[in-house]
């Protein structure tokens, strides 16, 4: 046998320790792929996003199959041979009696024996049976092949598994040479070879990649968000276990990911079983209408450890349903809605006449969206760009500000840098609003942190809020030189500690809040103020309701009177002009 296509032998499972270790790998199975006809990111993600997804499914499989059998409990598998990774995918085992001892399938075969069967068969084979058997077997457990409708027999999990696999039609490896060669490797990688003093390494790499297909797509930022960012977000609003977590538009999943790390961390080392069951079900729901990004999402979401992500694949805005399957336990409003709609945007008419407020803003059209999902005393952060907080000159804007400062209380505004989004392919600048659904507006906390320079190659990161990663607040020691240089060099501020975000955030509206970077506006004392000011062009508009009202009691009667018609003329002229100055200047 040529020595080039001789199977590799299954040897000792790598252990890999740390997010750079395992994401140095991941760039090697990366660089295998860019020479196989998968040269950037938009190609080499999604294709690798269904290996990896394989391999550690057959991981979970796996353990879940053991805790069933400790406790006795029945487990019943959501893939079978020869479709499972083990079968197929896994490096082939030789017979020779040093590898007797390796693990083997449920069944008592070798891991790899399809993958060896395949190989001996001769080129193409493998090519073959993912083309034509493992793929359209996939397919089917979502989508019945018969019928064209969704498998009546499928488990939840079966569906996810599904609707991942749907947008995959062949594999995009230009060989099976490079085929092998990256199966190898990503088998190097489980859920059981991480260490535990690295909490989600393995979901934090595959977020690098998901920041890598950004970078590359033109219209990166209407899917991706610095995770960074998203990090300060949940901290923000510090979700609790119980309530649901939603994403109008999650893009890739990177919200809804961060907020069940953020809960699972509160949760601890020994968790309820009720509590991780309540997590990983019942928790987050989100909706996605690209056809790439969509099983992306789910894949992304799996791998954080949600083994239900509730996604809805369609437009949220035109209500038009792609798949709602994964959605039907979906609640009618969410507690916490986390999001950052797409910048620039713009919206057809049918999109439009669902909202009260029509407008083509993409943005503007999500916001109202939200106010009518977000459940009463629920809380929204949001991304949104500088744009929307200031145009007046789009009635739909200034309209739906209106109904969001009148319907919620918007208690926190944070100001980007203008770079923020440059890793994700959009230099848009940005504001960070956080509110609270029942009661109106009162006072608007703002944090500027426009004066932090990022880019590329300096993003932003959690500590330019003045949070740690487990949510605590840095110390002066700790926050970034570029954020607290300006601040030193001040005379004025020696001994003082730099006022962060973090630091400030549970002062806000309070006078210890304020600071060279934060001050509160009295939104309700600003609204009592315009109305004081207004109430003598409401009595004046009185007076000319009455005046209007007795002229035309005179136009009446000096029309049954038959007057001169200079004087009828006279009477109309001043009512016109009454009407005409209080629909211009009184403003009610």
């Amino acid at each position: 046998m040529n020595k080039k296509n001789t199977p590799k032998q299954p040897g000792k499972p790598r252990a890999i320790a740390s997010t750079q270790s395992l994401s140095a790998f991941v760039k090697s199975i990366c660089d295998v792929m860019r020479r196989s006809n998968c040269a950037s990111a938009l190609q080499y993600v999604p294709e690798l996003t269904w290996i990896l997804f394989l391999r550690i499914l057959d991981a979970q499989e796996a353990s879940a199959r053991e805790e069933a059998e400790v406790v006795g409990a029945e487990f019943s598998p959501a893939l079978k041979s020869p479709y499972r990774w083990r079968d197929w995918a896994a490096p082939q085992q030789s017979d020779k009696s040093e590898d007797k001892g390796h693990p083997g399938t449920d069944e008592g075969k070798p891991f790899g024996w399809k993958r060896r069967e395949l190989f001996a068969a001769g080129d193409g084979k493998l090519f073959d049976f993912i083309d034509n058997e493992l793929l359209p077997h996939l397919h089917g457990l979502d989508i019945d092949k018969r019928t064209g409708l969704p498998n009546p027999n499928a488990s939840g999990k079966q569906r996810i598994i599904g609707r991942i696999m749907t947008a995959v039609e062949r594999v995009r490896v230009d060989s099976e040479t490079n085929l092998r060669d990256i199966l190898d490797k990503v088998d190097e990688i489980s859920i059981g070879h991480v260490d535990d003093q690295h909490f989600f390494t393995l979901s934090q790499v595959y977020e690098d990649l998901l920041l890598k297909m950004g970078e590359k797509n033109s219209d990166g930022g209407q899917f991706f968000t610095p995770r960074e960012v998203i990090r300060a977000m949940v901290h923000t609003v510090d979700p609790e276990l119980g309530k649901s977590v939603y994403d109008p538009g999650c893009g890739t999943g990177g919200f809804l990911a961060i907020a069940y790390e953020y809960i699972a961390r509160k949760l601890g080392n020994s968790p309820a079983s009720t509590d991780i069951d309540t997590l990983k079900y019942d928790t987050f729901f989100g909706r996605e209408k690209e056809n790439l990004v969509f099983p992306i999402a789910l894949a992304n979401l799996v791998l954080h450890g949600i083994d239900r992500p509730n996604l809805w694949h369609g437009n949220t805005l035109t209500g038009r349903a792609t798949y709602p399957a994964l959605f039907e336990q979906a609640p009618k409003v969410f507690d916490y809605i986390f999001t950052n709609p797409p910048f620039g945007g713009k919206e057809g008419k049918d999109a439009q006449k669902n909202f009260a407020f029509e407008t083509g803003s993409t943005q503007v059209l999500f916001v109202q969206d939200i106010l009518s999902e977000l459940a009463p005393k629920g809380t929204c952060a949001i991304v949104l760009d500088e744009g929307l907080l200031f145009r007046t000159n789009e009635s739909a804007f200034v309209d739906t500000k209106r109904k969001l400062v009148d319907e919620c209380d918007l208690w926190t505004i944070v100001s980007l840098p203008g770079g923020v989004f440059s890793t994700a392919g959009a230099g848009v600048k940005t504001n960070l609003l956080f509110f609270t659904k029942g009661r109106k507006t009162g006072k608007i906390w703002y944090y500027d942190l426009t004066q932090v320079k990022v880019g590329k190659k300096t993003p932003m990161t959690l500590a330019h809020f003045g949070f740690a990663k487990d949510g605590s607040v840095l110390d002066d020691a700790q926050l970034p030189a570029n954020l607290v240089a300006e601040w030193r060099e001040d005379d004025e501020n020696a001994g003082n500690p730099f006022p962060s975000y973090a630091s400030l955030l549970p002062r806000r509206g309070t006078p210890e809040g304020e600071s060279r970077y934060s001050w509160t506006v009295d939104f309700a004392a600003r609204r009592a103020k315009a109305w004081e000011e207004k109430q003598p062009l409401r009595d004046e508009a009185v007076a000319i309701k009455v005046e209007v009202v007795d002229l035309k009691e005179q136009l009446k009667r000096r029309k049954k009177e038959k007057a001169d018609r200079e004087v009828i003329a006279e009477l109309d002229a001043r009512i016109k002009c009454y009407v005409l100055r209080n629909s211009r200047d009184i403003v009610p």
